[in-house]
């Protein structure tokens, strides 16, 4: 039944797609600039500039770029970059990896954070703990990443020189641990390479803190309202009344039965994240698919940012599918 509800959901993925693809190829037609300028020289002829244009099919009519660039898709073929030059799903998978690590730890301690606030409000509702939580919430949802990113970088690097430059995954005078599964931190600890392993996790815990303390604020609200909810019920005080012990009562019931919405609004972060944390990707350096997606827009790259697009698409589908999942696992009616 369940691997039934599964495939219906993934055949669903399709006519998705298909209005995705639609859209983005309108939209990146209207973006402002030529991606021809940055394929050639200001100083090419005019014949020059039309070669190219004909090679990269920008000179036929618009619909038959699109039945064209689908016909591509539909063999797993995302085109090739303006900018790289590379195949876009080169470029994609090479720099996944570099998403993943510092979205993955970034959920992770949001989550943990989250998860410690929010119960701890509901628990001590109305004390001096409830109201911490509820000031380290509001400043994480009216906090700008890239303010928050700036104000860290000059603390913490130019200030006290606790962490490294913002120069992306590693310092650039160590060399990168042996390529396993594309993860610094894991391929570093696999291997023991410990300078490398040293240097990448400085390098993730200030974009990590970044993403992080968002993230954390609106989970946080959520897993009190819900256990504040769970805390009031009839079963708690049914548990309570049976000598169950108070740490087991909240964390065994209250807390699992909160879940529901803090799973699914996790879930929606951790899309959006790994979907292109641009800003932090920016500002950090950091050679992920936020910044991939930056440089493709900037210069009207109509495949890279095409193939961004429907890459994001399929995570977030992907990963409301798993939710979907989870869903039967944490409430079996």
């Amino acid at each position: 039944m369940l691997l039934r509800y599964a495939a219906r959901r993934v055949l669903l993925l399709i006519p998705i797609l298909v209005g995705v693809t639609i859209i983005t190829f309108i939209l990146t037609r209207i973006i402002p600039g030529n991606p021809v300028d940055r394929m050639v020289s200001p100083l090419a002829s005019a014949q020059t500039r039309q070669e190219v244009i004909h090679a990269n099919g920008l000179d036929q009519p618009l619909y038959r770029q699109y039945f064209s660039y689908v016909d591509r898709l539909v063999h797993f073929d995302f085109g090739t970059s303006f900018t790289t030059s590379h195949a876009v799903a080169d470029d994609l998978t090479s720099r996944f990896a570099a998403t993943f690590e510092l979205t993955s730890y970034a959920m992770l301690l949001a989550l943990i954070g989250a998860l410690i606030l929010g119960v701890a409000a509901a628990v001590w509702r109305n004390t001096i703990v409830d109201h911490v939580a509820r000031v380290i919430s509001v400043s994480g949802v009216a906090t700008p990443s890239f303010w928050l990113a700036l104000t860290l970088i000059y603390l913490f690097f130019y200030r006290s020189h606790i962490m490294p430059a913002p120069t992306g995954r590693i310092d650039p005078l160590i060399n990168p641990p042996q390529h396993i599964t594309g993860l610094f931190t894991v391929d570093a600890l696999v291997t023991g390479d410990w300078n490398a392993l040293s240097s990448a996790v400085a390098s993730l815990i200030v974009p990590v803190i970044v993403l992080a303390f968002p993230a954390m604020a609106p989970i946080a609200r959520l897993t009190r309202a819900g256990m504040i909810e769970a805390l009031e019920s009839d079963y708690t005080r049914a548990t309570r009344s049976l000598g169950i012990p108070a740490r087991t009562v909240v964390l065994k019931y209250c807390l699992k039965n909160a879940l529901l919405p803090i799973v699914t609004y996790a879930g929606i972060v951790y899309g959006f994240l790994l979907g292109g944390s641009v800003l932090v990707e920016n500002i950090f350096a950091w050679p992920g698919l936020g910044l991939y997606a930056f440089n493709a827009i900037s210069a009207s790259d109509f495949p890279a940012i095409q193939g961004f697009i429907v890459y994001a698409t399929t995570v977030y589908i992907t990963i409301f599918l798993v939710l979907d999942l989870l869903y039967a696992f944490l409430d079996p009616r």
